[in-house]
């Protein structure tokens, strides 16, 4: 799909559109199966999806972790399940020198968090055309999207979002500010709310090797989840697993496949009720009876 028809057909949706999908590419056969499930479920609810996974995971925290299957073999992979279901895909890039072949193949190039102000690699993106989904670094204050967004914008391109991943709160924790969901907003584009990596611990997570992984606070996902669509943002970005507990990467941040239904059904409702996307306008004259 064209980018700029696609840009305004997600600025449109309502109440929000979807970015979804496995962390990462293990296999084929699994995100054919993810993708048919998550697309099946999206419709019930008619909300837009783009589907998400990478084919790369180049910031793990450790060297020994699953990666993914590289760019080549997994950039085949999204094509196919693109294809396949008629669904546009979104994917991570870390390097100047992939942003051309990503964006033969992605509908949206995503900027990750530790990246947002990487100058080069926004411009490298932006010059590919495609929509840009730029991750609020976890160290960064929201006014510094507005001026990552302008990069993609001086870049000549205008299909640009931004997205709230959570804040550093310490060595091993985020937190995520609602605040930070309206301030972004001067970024005058869409808004995403990423509300599955916003809980995660990061290194926060001891292994038997005397290693750290990062960690998570699944169960708190449905309370960030809920929030974000009653400020009224404009998407909503999760990774979901059908088997989280053994998935390679992220998995006590990934929301499980069998309740993504459930949880889509009470955002949805709650942010048809919320008019968090309406500046309201406080009267400040005296109250007189």
């Amino acid at each position: 799909m064209e980018s700029s028809l696609l840009f305004n057909q997600l600025q449109a949706a309502e109440p929000f559109f979807l970015l979804a999908g496995p962390n990462v590419i293990e296999s084929e056969e699994h995100i054919f199966r993810m993708a048919k499930h998550i697309k099946n479920i999206s419709s019930k609810f008619g909300l837009p999806l783009v589907f998400k996974s990478s084919f790369d995971k180049a910031n793990r925290t450790s060297a020994k972790s699953f990666r993914g299957p590289g760019m080549v073999e997994g950039l085949k992979i999204l094509e196919k399940v693109k294809l396949a279901y008629d669904i546009p895909i979104v994917t991570d890039v870390h390097e100047t020198i992939q942003c051309e072949a990503v964006g033969k193949v992605a509908d949206i190039i995503q900027i990750p968090a530790f990246l947002c102000r990487q100058t080069d690699l926004l411009v490298a993106a932006a010059k590919t055309g495609r929509i840009i989904n730029i991750k609020k670094g976890q160290f960064c204050a929201p006014s510094v999207m507005k001026n990552s967004a302008e990069k993609i914008r001086m870049a000549g391109n205008s299909n640009v979002m931004v997205c709230e991943r959570g804040t550093m709160f310490g060595y091993n924790d985020l937190i995520v500010d609602p605040r930070n969901l309206e301030w972004m907003r001067e970024a005058n584009c869409p808004v995403v709310a990423d509300i599955t990596h916003s809980l995660q611990q990061p290194a926060g997570r001891q292994l038997g090797d005397g290693g750290v992984a990062s960690g998570g606070l699944r169960e708190l996902i449905p309370c960030i989840a809920r929030t974000a669509v009653a400020v009224g943002v404009d998407g909503i970005f999760m990774e979901v697993h059908d088997d989280p507990m053994n998935a390679p990467v992220d998995g006590p941040t990934q929301w499980p496949l069998r309740h993504l239904e459930e949880l889509l059904e009470e955002l949805v409702a709650i942010a048809r009720v919320s008019k968090g996307k309406q500046h309201f306008n406080i009267d400040l004259t005296p109250f007189r009876e």
